[in-house]
């Protein structure tokens, strides 16, 4: 039983998290480049936010958006 956690730790360490310790060596050359990767998660977020507000305005002005308190049942 320890050899199949002790395999699962060296999977994890050995391979799957290689790309993130590369990430953490670079920080220390170079910040930007290091934080790439977290300036485009941000910004696909940002954008995907107002596309996602801009899609509720246009379904509230065209009315389709059924703001009734007994739109469920449960808040009857």
């Amino acid at each position: 039983m320890k050899a199949f956690f002790e395999g699962i730790q060296t999977l994890f360490v050995d391979f799957l998290f290689k790309p993130l310790d590369w990430l953490r060596s670079l920080e220390l050359d170079n910040w930007w480049l290091a934080n790439i990767f977290s300036w485009i998660a941000i910004a696909i977020c940002m954008y995907y936010t107002v596309y996602w507000c801009l899609q509720l305005q246009k379904h509230q002005d065209n009315g389709e958006e059924n703001q009734d308190t007994t739109a469920h049942s449960f808040l009857k």
